[in-house]
């Protein structure tokens, strides 16, 4: 079995070279036990750093054969980066995981043998998330509930670390759409898949390039990318608010018309333009957040350009 090994790398010059030995060490005993061939690769893809990321990547493939690089003109983000490895590279197999080696690859096997028994896809996924904060804990926790809520097939607690077959990957390519979110976009793919779990570790070197502004945008993008529920919700607090305003106005009416308890107020005329005015705000900010997704996907703009490859350009 050729095996492909995808890291997506952005400022990550103090961690790639501990990463590659690890990874370098764990298939040569896959090769010599006979479950992959020689030939299998380590492909790391620089998405536009700022560091010598580039330069340790050159480094590294004029040293080993099974090393190469791949260099995007200019920073794409991370789904962008990881999708150009996985439609760069050939082979039976490709497992892509993150350059910090919080991902355990010591499952690695065992996700090689998911696909021997016939799995197309093999995520891998965390037990726990006792090394993080109370703050990503409950966000994250938040982020599948809200996710399931809308509709969004997601595999909980996984991240980018998965086996995909060559099968998948070229189903895949049919997917045009710029606002990416392969957490969502391959289990729709719906290929046999299972499940592989591990335990996330301490981060080898450098400090983490996923900031919670980040985390947010992406949270965001696969909310809107995959599901309409927040224009349905628009609808429906619409017609709540209608509703209720109706009732107020017969209220109001009755108490004009039938009472002397009418006193006019500031609150009862300013705080209802305020309350009516802040939810077309925020209406129409999510419908243009959608408008603008599709203003992307009309243009139909690469989403990532290859600049260099290591095993061309050298």
């Amino acid at each position: 079995m050729h095996l492909n090994i995808v890291i997506p790398c952005y400022n990550e010059e103090t961690a790639l070279a501990n990463t590659c030995q690890h990874l370098q060490i764990l298939l040569k005993e896959l090769v010599s036990e006979g479950k992959i061939e020689q030939k299998s690769t380590i492909y790391l893809v620089d998405d536009g750093s700022t560091d010598a990321c580039w330069e340790v990547i050159c480094e590294l493939s004029d040293n080993n054969e099974n090393i190469q690089g791949i260099k995007l003109a200019h920073h794409q983000g991370q789904q962008n980066a990881l999708l150009a490895g996985l439609f760069s590279v050939t082979g039976d197999v490709v497992i892509s995981l993150d350059a910090d080696m919080q991902d355990d690859i010591q499952i690695i096997p065992e996700m090689i043998n998911e696909y021997q028994q016939g799995v197309e896809i093999v995520y891998a996924v965390r037990k726990k998330r006792q090394s993080d904060s109370w703050l990503k804990q409950k966000s994250a926790a938040w982020f599948y509930r809200i996710m399931k809520l809308m509709g969004v097939e997601l595999i909980n607690e996984h991240a980018d670390y998965r086996l995909l077959s060559c099968k998948v990957i070229e189903q895949l390519k049919g997917f045009r759409e710029v606002n990416l979110f392969l957490r969502g976009l391959i289990p729709m793919l719906g290929f046999k898949s299972s499940i592989v779990f591990y335990e996330r570790q301490p981060r080898i070197a450098g400090d983490s390039k996923y900031s919670y502004l980040k985390m947010l945008a992406l949270a965001w993008n696969g909310m809107t990318s995959f599901s309409i529920v927040p224009i349905r919700l628009i609808a429906l607090i619409g017609f709540i608010i209608f509703i209720a305003s109706l009732g107020l106005s017969i209220w109001g009416l009755f108490i004009r018309l039938f009472t002397d308890q009418a006193i006019p107020g500031w609150a009862s005329t300013v705080l209802p333009i305020y309350f009516i005015g802040g939810i077309q705000l925020l209406s129409l900010g999510i419908i243009g957040e959608y408008i603008g997704k599709i203003y992307l996907e009309t243009k139909q703009r690469p989403r990532y350009i290859v600049e260099k490859r290591t095993d061309i350009d050298n």
